[in-house]
């Protein structure tokens, strides 16, 4: 009976090399083809997040902690953030987006113009 000899470890290397050049070349590929959506749902995410947290603290009067019980199931990654000198809310979704909402008296809280 025969037997396989194992391949040399210069060319296992070499395909260890060329899986992961692979690897790598198939996630840009996914990214690049899913990044603009990604960015859209991050967007809108984010203002949601900022405006629905700018009303319950400076309409609502609770602390912004408090204030992540009012968001949607799937908005985990949203980050907040208060200026309270401005009366201002930002939500961040790390590496995608960032919107901020304003509370002005009489108008409620509303977001910033948007520059995307």
């Amino acid at each position: 009976m025969a037997t396989a000899k194992p391949l040399p470890r210069k060319t296992r290397r070499r395909w260890g090399r060329r899986a992961f050049i692979a690897a790598a070349v198939l996630a840009a590929a996914l990214l690049a083809l899913f990044w603009s959506t990604m960015r859209s749902e991050a967007i809108a995410g984010a203002s949601v997040g900022a405006r629905v947290a700018c009303s319950c603290r400076y309409l609502g009067g609770r602390e912004l902690s408090d204030c992540r019980k009012d968001f949607e199931p799937g908005m985990g990654l949203v980050m907040l953030s208060e200026d309270d000198a401005a009366k201002a809310v930002t939500a961040r979704v790390p590496l995608l987006a960032s919107e901020t909402a304003t509370f002005r008296a009489g108008e409620g809280c509303t977001l910033e113009k948007w520059s995307h």
